[in-house]
């Protein structure tokens, strides 16, 4: 056993995939994008997105379900993406009318689209039903205000509806009571809806509670059909687990994580993600209609089962790079350990919304001989707070200045759901890989944000309008 055992982390690292393992592989493509880009930046591979499709697909198809599945936008905003979803053929579940706008942009069409969250915009319910979208109506009060504003636009076509689902012993804000739900169906029956199904969320990663949920649907799809409804269909949402480490790393990390481990002694308070699932996925998705005989039931009864996977759909497909600038050494319980400060900032690897922190090791690049280093990482912003990593890392070797950290498997959430312009800093950009002809190479593109203001060409700043073009 190592002296710095004592105050270094267990290692966390994910097993890499082809064109990951090609990309790290690369001696010149990373150092090359950093240049150009002059800080960190997102890489997102939309190839893995289709084949993450594909792989639920495929579990659809060999169970004999009828199945549909509706991308979480949330998960990350790319445009490629959603180029990816529209060349797979699934649909989009969105929550805002920018989230509908871009989606149908990228080329899905309105019936792909789900649209979810609670008491919508006047605005999103008007634009979701003349694009004939599936709106998920949480409420009575939502019922009842998307029937007038679907009269109001004297639409005869009506609007597309599954009625959300609060789970039994749920506190939680969305979806309708039983008795909620009772009261819907026949007011339901003179409104200018057409009612598909029922849907619901539940946290977690389980398959067992989404299944057993389901199937005690199945009689309310049933009744809404003896109303005259088409009824076919349950949401089930999201939630499918990602595998990001073997069973062994994390077993081996969750029994003897200690304070020793972190940077000041902070252990992250908030519940972490559980980095090892062993049946991620379309896995789950497997499990999901095996349990309960949900599969069979489906079949007989005619019922789509509709899935709303976000981070799911991008496992493996990107990573987040931060150029390193500076490094320090410190001492904890009379050992050395570095602490090192990226040109950005851990609002880029948003666990840290949860109070949490994200697991997997960064790779260190480029990789070469030395000796194991414990390190932690640092943003560039002037908040204590801000650490990447709080733990101590053991990296193959001590940090440089101008070092790349690859954090790997970041395209779910970690992308976008906490940046900013935090001191000015630019939002990190998306890299678009290709593969070439060959199959070995990539070429690369730096993809647009939308809502990025245009650069003025005669002064680099955000205020074109100040000069004539």
């Amino acid at each position: 056993m190592r002296e710095t055992d004592a105050i270094t982390a267990m290692p966390m690292r994910t097993d890499r995939i082809e064109w990951e393992e090609r990309l790290l592989a690369d001696e010149g493509l990373l150092r090359h994008i950093a240049d150009k880009i002059k800080g960190p930046f997102h890489v997102i591979y939309p190839d893995q997105v289709v084949e993450n499709i594909r792989a639920f697909q495929k579990v659809f198809a060999n169970s004999e379900v009828k199945g549909r599945i509706y991308y979480g936008k949330k998960a990350n905003k790319s445009a490629c993406v959603v180029a990816a979803c529209a060349e797979a053929g699934v649909g989009i579940d969105v929550a805002s009318v920018d989230e509908l706008t871009t989606a149908e942009a990228g080329g899905i069409r309105g019936p792909d689209l789900m649209v979810t969250g609670p008491h919508k915009s006047d605005e999103l319910l008007t634009r979701a039903a003349k694009a004939g979208a599936l709106i998920a109506v949480d409420s009575l009060g939502e019922l009842a205000r998307l029937s007038e504003l679907s009269r109001r636009a004297d639409s005869n076509a009506p609007a597309r509806i599954v009625m959300r689902v609060l789970p039994p012993n749920s506190c939680s804000r969305f979806g309708m009571t039983a008795e909620e739900l009772d009261a819907a169906l026949p007011r339901a029956e003179a409104m200018l809806v057409r009612l598909e199904g029922f849907s619901f969320h539940l946290g977690g990663y389980e398959a067992a509670p989404r299944a057993e949920l389901a199937r005690a649907l199945v009689e309310r799809c049933l009744d809404a059909r003896e109303a005259g409804h088409p009824a076919d269909t349950i949401s089930i949402g999201g939630g499918f687990s990602v595998n990001y480490v073997g069973a062994a790393a994390w077993n081996a990390f969750s029994r003897s994580v200690n304070a020793h481990w972190f940077q000041g002694g902070r252990i992250p308070r908030g519940e972490s993600y559980p980095y090892h699932c062993p049946a991620p996925g379309p896995e789950m998705l497997k499990n999901i209609l095996s349990h309960s005989n949900l599969g069979n039931i489906l079949r007989e009864k005619h019922i789509r089962l509709a899935i709303e996977p976000g981070r799911a759909l991008l496992d493996r497909a990107g990573s987040t790079v931060f150029r390193v600038q500076g490094r320090k050494t410190r001492v904890a319980h009379g050992l050395p350990y570095d602490i090192l400060t990226v040109d950005g900032t851990s609002f880029s690897l948003s666990e840290q919304w949860f109070d949490s922190e994200y697991l997997p090791d960064p790779v260190l690049w480029p990789e070469r001989a030395g000796a194991e280093t414990p390190t932690c990482v640092g943003g560039a912003s002037c908040l204590e707070s801000d650490m990447l990593s709080w733990r101590r890392i053991p990296l193959p070797r001590a940090a440089e200045v101008d070092d790349l950290l690859v954090y790997p498997n970041t395209a779910g959430y970690q992308m976008d759901s906490n940046e900013s312009r935090f001191h000015g800093l630019p939002i990190p950009p998306k890299i678009v890989l290709r593969d070439k002809k060959d199959g070995r190479q990539f070429t690369w593109a730096r993809e647009k944000d939308p809502h990025e203001p245009e650069i003025c060409q005669h002064c680099s700043s955000t205020h074109p309008a100040l000069h004539p073009s």
